[in-house]
């Protein structure tokens, strides 16, 4: 068998339209995965850590190659003891220079890494784009085609909630499926082609009409300022409301898909909740690494809100139970998830199921409230 990343049917002609783009990009995806793995960032932290997971899922979400250590093993602990560094510097961040965070902020690893994190200026000529999600990406590649000066901010990493996505298959223009990642990083590039800005790791936390300009406050007590601002701030996850939840999130309790730890999930028993598309790609990308994957559905069928083409792959799955008319009630685990209560509403029964991993997707709500000092609509979380 073999893995075949693009293929192309003759003829090429013209080469400048259907041949040289498609070698560009494979070129650029092979200079970004290729050489930079052996000088990669280290990591070191512990499995079930907030904190740890915070980083990696940084890291990952933007495209930044790493290795992880556990802070228990040898090497691991051989790293601590190299970098001069105790329990309380877990995580740590190691960069191929020497450099060693002890427990950083995602803006210090941002910095860090190479993100780009601090505007070039502090007034843009025309446009600030607030949100790096599909369409926050879509509006700095329209602005900046037509010659715009544009600015995006972004707190966590481009993309949004559908760059963490496995696999898209009915997004306009790839009829044979795209992951989230690869759909986000052909968006960056694109609006880096023409010139836009993209600040990551910045958040923002308020808004203010100065005169003729709009000035966007940062965390950190800096400003920039346009002529205009485009709010494309997204969608939240929806809270599970279920008890024990909250103080496992990010140890063994996660909303949407976090493909960092799917490794993990080798040989364990993962509940994904949810019956619409975002849990279905998740309970197939899950199913090829872990035992077995119960799907979670509060409705009676997964056809209310799940397409077709992806309804029929998740029943295709031998190790994917699907289980409708039931809701997490409950989430135990002392230093970690270790069970969860499923009900049934149907019987009204409920059942106490051992799993390490659940992954959350039961919705989400438009980002609308209003910012500290904002004179436009938006979110602290969205900024």
């Amino acid at each position: 068998m073999v893995d075949v990343d693009r293929y192309l049917l003759k003829p090429w002609e013209p080469p400048e339209e259907k041949l040289y783009p498609v070698i560009d990009e494979l070129l650029a995806a092979w200079q970004a995965t290729g050489e930079i793995a052996r000088t990669e960032i280290r990591v070191v932290g512990h499995r079930w850590s907030q904190r740890s997971f915070a980083i990696r899922d940084f890291l990952a979400s933007n495209a930044v190659p790493y290795r992880w250590y556990s802070a228990d093993d040898p090497e691991g602990i051989r790293l601590l003891a190299a970098a001069d560094a105790g329990p309380d510097a877990v995580p740590l961040l190691l960069t191929p220079d020497g450099t060693a965070l002890a427990n950083p902020s995602l803006t210090e690893v941002a910095a860090k890494v190479g993100l780009h994190t601090v505007p070039q200026g502090d007034f843009y000529d025309d446009v600030i784009i607030i949100g790096g999600g599909p369409a926050g990406l879509g509006a700095a590649v329209y602005a900046a085609s037509e010659g715009l000066h544009t600015v995006l901010i972004e707190r966590q990493a481009t993309g949004g909630q559908a760059g963490q996505s496995s696999r898209i298959e009915n997004y306009l223009g790839f009829p044979d499926g795209v992951s989230g990642g690869q759909l986000t990083e052909r968006a960056r590039r694109q609006a880096d082609k023409f010139g836009a800005e993209v600040l990551t790791a910045r958040q923002v936390t308020g808004l203010e009409v100065r005169g003729p300009k709009r000035v966007v406050h940062f965390h950190n007590g800096s400003e920039i300022a346009a002529r205009t601002i485009i709010l494309a701030t997204g969608v939240a996850y929806r809270q599970l409301p279920a008890t024990g939840v909250d103080d496992l999130v990010g140890r063994g309790v996660y909303y949407g898909s976090a493909s960092t730890v799917a490794a993990a999930c080798v040989g364990q028993h993962v509940v994904i909740v949810g019956g619409a598309n975002s849990a279905g790609q998740a309970a197939v990308f899950f199913a090829r690494h872990a035992a077995k994957v119960t799907l979670a559905v509060r409705g009676p069928s997964l056809d209310r809100g799940m397409s077709r083409y992806l309804v029929e792959q998740v029943r295709a799955l031998d190790n994917l139970e699907v289980r409708t008319s039931t809701t997490v009630t409950d989430c135990q685990g002392e230093f970690h998830l270790e069970c969860l209560t499923l009900h049934d509403e149907n019987t009204g029964m409920d059942e106490v199921v051992q799993a390490s991993h659940v992954f959350i997707f039961i919705g989400a709500a438009p980002m609308t409230n209003g910012c500290p000092r904002a004179s436009v609509a938006t979110t602290p979380d969205s900024c």
